[in-house]
C-alpha cells in the first residue's frame, strides 16, 4: 500500500467513523441546542485537542514499539484486527435502535467550561485510545516512519471531525431529528460495522 492509497483509504474510513454518532456527537448537539453555537464550538475544540493528545500518545508509543520489536508491533496489529472484527460484528448484529440527543437544562459556568468539558469527555474515554491503537497502524505503509505518519492520521481525523462538528452546530435541529429515527441509527451502525469488519479481515489476511 502506497502513502497515497493509505491516506485515501484512511480518509474514507475516518469520515464514516466521524459520521457515526457517539459521545462526541451527543455533547456537541446538546450544547448547540441548549447553550448556543459559541459554546458548542468550544466543546468541539476541546474534543479536537483530546484527539490530538490521544493521537500523539499512540503515535509515540507505536513508534517506540516498532523500533524496539517488529514482532511486538505485528502482534499488536493482529490484536487490533481481532478487536475490529469483534467491533464490526457487534455493530452489524446488534445495531442500536436509538441515539439520545435529548437536550437537558442549561448549565452554569463560563464559555471555556465547555471546552474543558469536551476535552475531558474525550480524554476520559479509553475507547478512543484503544480504537486509535487498533485502527491507525493498518494505514501505515511499509518504510514510512511510524510516529509522524500515525500522528498525521490523527490530525486528519481531527480535521474531518471539525468539519462535521461545524455541520452539526449549523443544523442542530434537523440532524437531531434524523438521529432520533431508529432506521437511520441502525443503518449507520451496520455500515460502520461492515467497514470495521472489512478492515479487520484484510489486516488478518494481509501477507507481510
Amino acid at each position: 500500500m502506497t502513502v497515497t492509497q493509505a491516506l485515501l483509504a484512511y480518509m474514507v474510513a475516518a469520515g464514516l467513523l466521524t459520521l457515526t454518532p457517539g459521545l462526541d456527537t451527543a455533547l456537541i448537539l446538546r450544547t448547540a441546542a441548549v447553550e448556543g453555537p459559541k459554546r458548542a464550538v468550544l466543546a468541539a475544540l476541546g474534543i479536537d485537542v483530546g484527539c490530538l493528545i490521544w493521537g500523539a500518545a499512540v503515535a509515540l508509543g507505536l513508534g517506540a514499539l516498532l523500533q524496539a520489536s517488529a514482532l511486538a508491533f505485528t502482534a499488536l496489529r493482529w490484536a487490533g484486527a481481532a478487536y475490529l472484527v469483534w467491533l464490526g460484528l457487534n455493530l452489524i448484529l446488534k445495531p442500536r435502535d436509538r441515539f439520545d440527543v435529548t437536550a437537558g437544562a442549561p448549565s452554569t459556568g463560563g464559555d471555556f467550561t465547555w471546552m474543558r468539558r469536551g476535552l475531558l469527555t474525550n480524554l476520559l474515554n479509553p475507547k478512543v485510545g484503544v480504537f486509535y491503537i487498533s485502527f491507525l497502524p493498518q494505514f501505515l505503509p511499509q518504510g514510512v516512519p511510524a510516529a509522524p505518519f500515525i500522528f498525521l492520521l490523527a490530525v486528519i481525523h481531527v480535521v474531518i471531525g471539525t468539519l462535521w462538528s461545524i455541520c452539526l452546530i449549523a443544523a442542530t435541529q434537523p440532524i437531531s431529528r434524523v438521529l432520533k429515527k431508529a432506521a437511520v441509527v441502525r443503518w449507520l451502525d451496520r455500515i460502520t460495522g461492515g467497514v470495521f469488519l472489512g478492515f479487520g479481515v484484510r489486516l488478518a489476511l494481509e501477507r507481510r
